[in-house]
């Protein structure tokens, strides 16, 4: 008994045997799969390299109004933070004391007009007759003398009325110019004197045109001006204008840089840029104080190598990306790229010539080294690189999709060994079914013969 248990389970190890041996066997004759990859034809075009920067709004003129008299603080005419007109009457100052000094100085004035007026007529009397030597000189010069001397007099009471009425008219505050008139220094009631910055009752800011303050980094500018050089870039200096974004808004109106610095901020490194923007309307679009940002525009970039976002690959070593040898049997290569990310597309400026075939999708499923087989797609370009593309080559960019002919070609072929393999998998099967139902037969005679 113990015999025929014995071979029962030598025959049953003899046959796990088999069946393992055979699927080892099956697992070396199948081939490897080459994986399946987007892939992505670069292409070079000139377009257009706007930069965009974080800026701030000013008012083109900002002014301190200042009394120029002394005096309690009357009357606020205006409403804080509205718009005025050049030479509204901002502020009033008790006038009555420069009423009064106005009256003071017009009674003098009136005095020694009157004087000038008696020593006019003496003076014509005495000239007649010292003709006839009726007067002695002496009394002619005097009457001469009187005659000037009230002459000044009267001169000098004209000023003090003249004074009186400036300072009279400085007791209603108006706008130096016109703009937004902004928050009171001092309220009704208080007392205003010349001391300092107590005679601030407010500012204004002008605000047609308004000027955008920004800056731009010093390695940035050197790299520009080094790529202008060697003809990598240029500067269409009549499409050169300065774009203003409020949000995502453009303002209607572009700017014009009106002061470039010369030297570098040695605390921030950067160039400060002011660019002048016409606010014909005077609205409130902007105002100053506001963040915004600009567009430089009127840079291209010449022959910039364009693929997508996604055919960059980042590693600890720096950044590349996939390219398909296709005279070499579809062999990946690793070519290490410097590249800025522009409206979802990779600029690339260097590592790249614009002829090459790059692996826009399924990157982690292979490595330099080995065949893939490829589905080539065409790059969705953004508006503004569609007008280069049409400039240069005459026509539309192809839209999205697969490219067909020796890709599609490939793929059936793919699929053709495919087929034959699943059929020698089938064939292979079959065979080992057959074994193992001739072991069976043969164990089950010798268990009967036993």
């Amino acid at each position: 008994m113990i015999n025929k248990m014995l071979l029962n389970f030598l025959s049953f190890l003899f046959v796990i045997l088999l069946f393992a041996g055979c699927s080892a066997k099956q697992e070396q004759e199948q081939p490897k799969q080459i994986p399946l990859v987007n892939a992505t034809k670069a292409i070079s075009l000139d377009i257009p390299w706007d930069q965009e920067y974080p800026a701030q709004v000013a008012g083109s003129l900002e002014i301190e109004v200042r009394a120029q008299v002394s005096g309690i603080l009357k009357e606020r005419l205006y409403n804080e933070g509205e718009f005025v007109d050049k030479n509204k009457v901002l502020f009033i100052i008790d006038p009555q004391e420069y009423q009064i000094a106005l009256k003071k100085a017009q009674a003098s004035l009136e005095q020694y007009d009157t004087e000038v007026k008696k020593a006019q007529r003496d003076y014509e009397r005495n000239k007649e007759l010292i003709k006839d030597n009726a007067v002695s000189q002496k009394d002619y010069d005097d009457s001469l003398s009187a005659y000037e001397k009230a002459q000044a007099n009267y001169r000098a009471a004209k000023s003090e009325v003249d004074d009186a009425e400036r300072n009279l008219g400085y007791s209603k505050v108006k706008a130096p110019i016109s703009g937004i008139a902004r928050k009171e220094n001092h309220s009704v009631g208080s007392l205003i004197s010349l001391n300092g910055d107590d005679s601030v009752l407010t500012t204004m800011v002008q605000i047609n045109p308004l000027h955008v303050n920004f800056s731009v980094p010093g390695k940035q500018l050197a790299r520009l001006k080094e790529a202008i050089e060697q003809e990598k870039m240029s500067i269409q200096e009549e499409k050169a204008v300065v774009e203003v974004l409020i949000g995502s808004k453009v303002y209607p109106y572009p700017g014009k840089i009106i002061f470039f610095d010369s030297a570098e901020d040695p605390l921030t490194s950067t160039f400060a840029i002011k660019v002048e923007v016409p606010n014909p309307e005077s609205k409130l679009d902007m105002t100053p104080g506001q963040f915004v940002k600009v567009r430089v525009k009127g840079i291209t970039f010449n022959n910039a190598v364009l693929v997508p976002q996604s055919a960059l690959v980042e590693n600890p070593n720096g950044t590349f990306v996939y390219v398909v040898n296709t005279s070499s049997n579809n062999v990946v290569e690793a070519v290490p790229v410097s590249a800025q990310i522009r409206d979802s597309i990779a600029v690339v400026y260097d590592g790249l010539k614009g002829d090459e075939t790059v692996i826009s999708g399924g990157s982690l499923k292979v490595m330099p080294g080995i065949p893939v087989k490829v589905e080539l797609k065409n790059m969705n370009l953004p508006e503004n690189y569609k007008q280069a593309y049409v400039e240069k080559y005459g026509q539309q960019p192809p839209q999205d999709g697969v490219q067909q002919g020796q890709v599609q070609q490939e793929t059936n072929q793919n699929q053709d060994g495919q087929t034959e393999n699943n059929k020698q998998q089938t064939q292979q099967q079959d065979n080992n079914g057959q074994q193992q139902e001739t072991q069976k037969q043969e164990q089950t005679e010798n268990n009967e013969q036993k």
